[in-house]
């Protein structure tokens, strides 16, 4: 009942901002609006939300690379809300979603970085080459090196992509862990799963990295503060 009554709520408020984007009448504020109501949905269906690390975007200027783990719909959803109105972003996202009814709709609006997640090589090219042009416009982008969303935080699986476009554009890389499995993996729909509000949800911004040669170091601190952070929001 609970899943059945947010699912419900959320695609009918993307259903309304979908319609507006698809006017052009759809502002990057009431996107953060809009993440911020479904962020108060989860939490009046019992789930506890940590937001940690707002501090260290204060004196930052804008634009920077995102570099965070992927766990679920949910940080799609409100990642912008969680980061703030003062930072625009964007997201790197598998090309397929901007196909999604009403969701695709949104998406296109942020003017995002779409790749297939099939041929390394050209995601590799268009992520370079389409962040550094939205990086210069002022535009920060949300990457998420890993392949697919997964529950379990693998460091292998976690590549140097973000490191390398923060580097080409001489912008920060600003690490974010989060948990986000209280918004569970559909069977019928994917993206619409059972929540769960036994599960907190967290999201932990950590410092700006400025990165130097390869940016090795810089990959290894981001990962490092990743596995920490969670291991904060799982004890």
């Amino acid at each position: 009942m609970i899943t059945l009554r947010l699912h419900t709520n959320v695609i009918k408020k993307i259903i309304l901002s979908a319609f507006k984007a698809n006017r052009g009448k759809y502002t990057y504020e009431e996107l953060v609006i809009d993440g911020l109501k479904i962020l108060d949905m989860m939490r009046n269906v019992g789930c506890k939300v940590t937001i940690e690390g707002k501090e260290n975007l204060k004196d930052l200027k804008p634009p920077c690379v995102f570099i965070a783990n992927h766990m679920s719909t949910l940080e799609t959803l409100v990642l912008p809300a969680v980061i703030g109105k003062e930072f625009k972003v964007t997201f790197v996202v598998k090309k397929s979603l901007l196909k999604y009814p009403f969701f695709g709709k949104i998406l296109a609006a942020l003017k995002p970085i779409p790749v297939t997640r099939k041929n390394p090589k050209e995601d590799y090219r268009i992520v370079i080459q389409d962040g550094f042009k939205r990086l210069q416009e002022g535009i920060s982008v949300i990457v998420f090196p890993q392949a697919t969303r997964e529950i379990v935080f693998e460091p292998s699986r976690f590549n140097t992509l973000g490191i390398k476009l923060a580097k080409k554009a001489n912008v920060p890389a600003v690490p974010i862990a989060l948990r986000t499995d209280a918004w569970g993996v559909g069977k019928i729909i994917k993206d619409f799963g059972k929540i769960d509000p036994t599960k907190p949800i967290c999201f932990f911004i950590g410092k700006p990295l400025y990165i130097e040669n390869k940016g090795i170091k810089e990959h290894l601190q981001i990962i490092e503060f990743i596995e920490h952070s969670l291991r904060k929001c799982y004890n």
